[in-house]
């Protein structure tokens, strides 16, 4: 199995599509409008924002988290916690072995929360 979907609240699609497609770098997969349904590819996986959805806590995997905070720092968005590692992996349980796992958090156009999570090369102080 594997996630296909994860839905994510929106009040205004239009509003929601100009946030997410900066994001993500890219354009809406397909909207339906009514009922009020706008899809974004993401990886395998599809970002559904609809205005009947709850409010999810997503995580998207970036290149480098802080390259992209700055980025959406410079766009006016809402930072709500700063690029920080969450976790050093020693195995590759969780995330590949021998790097950081970094992590910080958004608020999109919508009011809800994202984050944003990188792993990168482990830097011993």
């Amino acid at each position: 199995m594997e996630i296909l979907q994860v839905a994510q609240h929106a009040d205004d699609l239009d509003r929601a599509s100009a946030f997410y497609e900066a994001l993500l770098g890219g354009p809406p997969a397909a909207r339906f409008d009514p009922p009020g349904l706008l899809f974004f590819n993401v990886g395998r996986s599809r970002l559904l924002l609809e205005k009947a959805a709850a409010s999810a806590l997503v995580y998207l995997q970036v290149d480098d988290v802080r390259v992209t905070i700055d980025a959406q720092r410079a766009r006016g968005v809402e930072i709500v916690d700063e690029p920080h590692v969450i976790f050093s992996h020693d195995d590759d349980t969780l995330g590949p072995a021998g790097t950081d796992e970094w992590m910080a958090f958004i608020r999109d156009s919508e009011g809800n929360t994202v984050g944003l999570v990188s792993h990168e090369p482990r830097h011993d102080p």
